[in-house]
């Protein structure tokens, strides 16, 4: 064999062992999941239930991940920018969705082009927990209970305003409900989001909200709690009765769960589910999230899966229910 040959074949040797070395570079890298910050985008103003739950994971998550994990607020339109935004995000599970039933459940029955496809562009990793909203009033209020508001505001139809996050949110859902349960004349008034329409409730530009982020504000006496919309009296609020006790028949709650993008690599998904669902394990994190009112959730990824189905179909009857015109 002469030299050109033999030189001719380490050329072949060295080539195939580069390619092959380049084929397990990205195996490597994807294995080194997390390898930068990682960013939990949440679609809601600051201030509101799914910015409260967003920040409760930040420090276990960037313990038990050993990156930075941090929040970024892009509200606006009924949540529908920052998810339009998040869909555009790498699926490496650097970007996690603090996703909502507004966002993810409802909107798809209130807008013409919501701008996303519940389904589709979407990877589900796991449900983080459900809020039942609270009726919250000013704390100069004259009204202390559920029936003496109901009573104002059948003695004067028109008179008296709800808040809520936007058109589609838990809170303009509830007030829907409660108005068809009860035939009261009470107007609607949408926000950016459960945030600012918080402020403006607490400085008495509104009369009422029935929301799920007021927990904090109702334990700084800056609001009071006259009914809960759950089946049982919730345990951070046990003197409040349930808005059935109350003679109201409504049952209105909103759920949160973290998502990725589409097409998310099963490992991630498996990882991040794995480490949450470790997180909400926690004594100390179970406590913090049962201070805003929170039932924990859980379970698999496939279980969130299947569970975004089901509440997508339900939403359609609630949406319909509530007259929402669609945009």
């Amino acid at each position: 064999m002469n030299s050109l040959e033999l030189r001719r074949r380490a050329m072949l040797g060295l080539t195939s062992g580069l390619l092959g070395l380049m084929s397990m570079m990205p195996l490597a890298a994807h294995a080194a999941f997390p390898d930068k910050p990682i960013k939990i985008l949440v679609p809601w103003p600051p201030g509101g239930a799914t910015d409260q739950v967003a920040r409760i994971l930040v420090q276990p998550l960037t313990q038990a991940l050993g990156v930075s994990v941090f929040v970024e607020n892009k509200g606006g339109a009924g949540g529908n920018i920052g998810t339009q935004a998040f869909i555009k995000e790498k699926a490496d599970g650097h970007t996690l969705l603090l996703a909502t039933s507004s966002t993810n459940a409802a909107g798809v029955h209130l807008y013409a082009n919501q701008g996303f496809d519940p389904v589709k562009d979407f990877t589900p990793v796991i449900l983080l927990c459900n809020i039942p909203n609270i009726m919250a009033v000013p704390a100069n209020s004259p009204w202390n209970t559920l029936g003496e508001l109901m009573a104002a505001a059948k003695k004067t139809p028109g008179k008296y305003t709800y808040g809520s996050a936007g058109i589609g949110s838990s809170q303009h859902l509830a007030g829907a409900q409660f108005k068809i349960a009860t035939g009261l004349d009470i107007s609607h008034v949408p926000y950016k989001g459960s945030g600012p329409a918080a402020v403006d409730l607490m400085a008495g530009h509104i009369d009422m909200m029935i929301d799920t982020g007021s927990l904090s504000n109702i334990a700084g006496g800056k609001l009071k709690a006259l009914a809960v919309a759950s089946r049982k009296r919730i345990a951070a609020l046990p003197q409040v009765p349930t808005m059935e006790e109350a003679g109201v028949p409504v049952l209105a709650s909103a759920w949160y769960g973290i998502m990725l993008p589409a097409n998310a690599p099963s490992d991630v998904v498996e990882r991040l589910n794995k480490e949450i669902a470790k997180v909400l394990n926690d004594p100390d994190i179970r406590t913090r999230l049962q201070n805003v009112g929170a039932e924990i959730g859980g379970g698999s990824a496939a279980e969130f899966s299947r569970f975004v189905l089901t509440e997508i179909k339900r939403y359609e009857g609630l949406v319909k229910m509530s007259g929402a015109p669609k945009e």
